[in-house]
């Protein structure tokens, strides 16, 4: 029985392994010097125990000495230093190695009732031998003593060396118990936070991927439809300019302006962007900063600055609404397309996500119609409805059977319909496309207000 499982073990602690059970060099030179004084206290006191007794000195002496050094192994045997200093009670010495005795076994993680035990023992002892001192001291019978005094005076002295030494090593015990749970606490709370920081850098992996996407999707709606319409205007401008020279200068102011509102478009989305480069090179400076001497940015702080980036983008960039739909379609009819727009239900304001949203999935619809179905009519649907918005984009079968009849063909990505259908969805709502039995396309959202209407809506529209 020991003080700690590197004693019980023999591995080596902070000082290293020095000899047997002791982990520390301060605990061989502690032990070393309690068991010199001890064997040194043992031989004085049996000397006088030889002296008084007619007993031989030297072996006496010696077996004092070699009791008293019997402390050495009391982090390991802790019992017998006890059982030992009970032995050497009658010969009225091993005072001091019965208290650290008891105080070392009170230490260590054995029962308590076995501790109980061993200190009744000494305790017992102890009385018993000073009792025997007092009634054999012949200066104390010249005077009247009460009968209780002797035993009192005994069982006194007899607490004052026991209780101390194992109150001492109980709260010795109960503080290393503290200190080891205080220590497994901290070590199941580092296990966690490294949980907590790897999730923080999934999410801010994950909100940093949101962002590219969301500026893939704003990028790829700026450019696509007007560039697609600049490329149906330059070809009509192209077949008509030998013929009617007034309207391929329209065409051609046409072309100007669309490319002027691409910039202006463009223009928006990097500024945003370089807004969004300000707090990240803050931020990036102080990982510096924190890599030279301070604290680092920690993944959850990366996370929460990454959704701040990613809502101050989307408050930067000014969105479309869903009055411009009349002006987009205009634009449509200009380019030569057939475009009938519809709107049911009364207007109002809904936020500004929703807005951009359903103007956005209006204009990917006509611009896959310039794409891949040339000169065929279209139908755009505005359904206002109690806390959601539907929209519809019909066409018709293009003409000559497909895109291969068209004036001008136009290269296609293939992200329009899956930007649509991330943009309606990250708002909760449904979006349909497909093809039609006559040969013509819909695409079809209804997108909830979510400061209107919580719930997630139908999809489609009546055709």
């Amino acid at each position: 029985m020991s003080e700690s499982g590197a004693e019980r073990t023999g591995e080596a602690g902070p000082g290293g392994a020095v000899l047997w059970w002791w982990e520390r060099r301060r605990s061989v030179a502690l032990d070393g010097a309690l068991a010199l004084a001890s064997a040194i206290e043992c031989v004085v006191q049996s000397v006088v125990f030889a002296g008084r007794t007619g007993l031989p000195v030297v072996p006496t002496a010696l077996f004092g000495g070699l009791a008293g050094s019997v402390l050495l192994v009391r982090r390991r045997w802790p019992l017998a230093v006890i059982l030992v200093s009970i032995a050497v009670l009658p010969a009225q010495m091993g005072m001091g190695m019965a208290a650290v005795g008891l105080y070392t076994l009170a230490a260590t993680e054995v029962p308590r009732r076995i501790i109980g035990v061993m200190a009744s023992m000494v305790c017992a002892g102890t009385a018993l031998v000073t009792f025997l001192l007092i009634e054999q001291d012949a200066g104390l019978r010249e005077h009247p003593i009460p009968m209780w005094f002797k035993p009192f005076v005994a069982a006194l002295f007899a607490v004052a060396i026991t209780l101390p030494p194992v109150l001492l090593g109980m709260y010795v015990r109960a503080r290393r118990r503290l200190v080891e749970s205080l220590r497994d606490r901290a070590d199941g709370l580092e296990r966690e936070l490294g949980l907590l920081a790897e999730r923080a850098e999934e999410r801010a992996e994950w909100a940093r991927g949101e962002e590219r996407r969301r500026i893939a999707r704003e990028m790829h709606d700026v450019v696509a439809h007007r560039v697609s319409l600049m490329v149906v205007h330059a070809a009509a401008l192209q077949a008509v300019a030998p013929k009617d020279p007034d309207k391929a200068a329209k065409n051609a102011g046409l072309v100007a302006d669309m490319g002027r509102q691409a910039l202006t478009e463009l223009r928006t989305m990097l500024g945003v962007l370089r807004a969004e480069e300000k707090p990240r090179e803050a931020a990036g400076a102080a990982g510096a900063a924190g890599a030279a001497g301070g604290e680092p940015e920690s993944a959850a702080d990366a996370a929460a600055r990454l959704a701040e980036i990613a809502a101050a983008g989307r408050r930067g960039a000014r969105g479309p609404k869903l009055s411009e739909v009349a002006s987009l379609v205009d634009q449509s009819r200009a380019a030569g397309m057939a475009v009938e727009l519809s709107v049911e239900g009364e207007p109002r304001g809904y936020a500004a996500q929703v807005e951009s949203t359903a103007y956005r999935v209006v204009q990917e619809a006509l611009t896959n119609v310039h794409k891949h179905a040339a000169g065929a009519a279209a139908r755009v649907r505005l359904a206002h409805r109690d806390g959601e918005v539907a929209v519809q984009v019909l066409n018709e079968a293009p003409l000559g059977g497909g895109q291969h009849g068209a004036p001008a063909a136009l290269p296609s990505g293939g992200n329009g319909l899956l930007g649509m259908r991330e943009r309606v969805t990250a708002l909760g709502g449904g979006f349909v496309s497909g093809p039609l039995d006559g040969g013509g396309f819909r695409v079809s959202a209804v997108i909830p207000d979510r400061d209107r209407s919580p719930a997630a809506p139908g999809v489609g529209l009546a055709s």
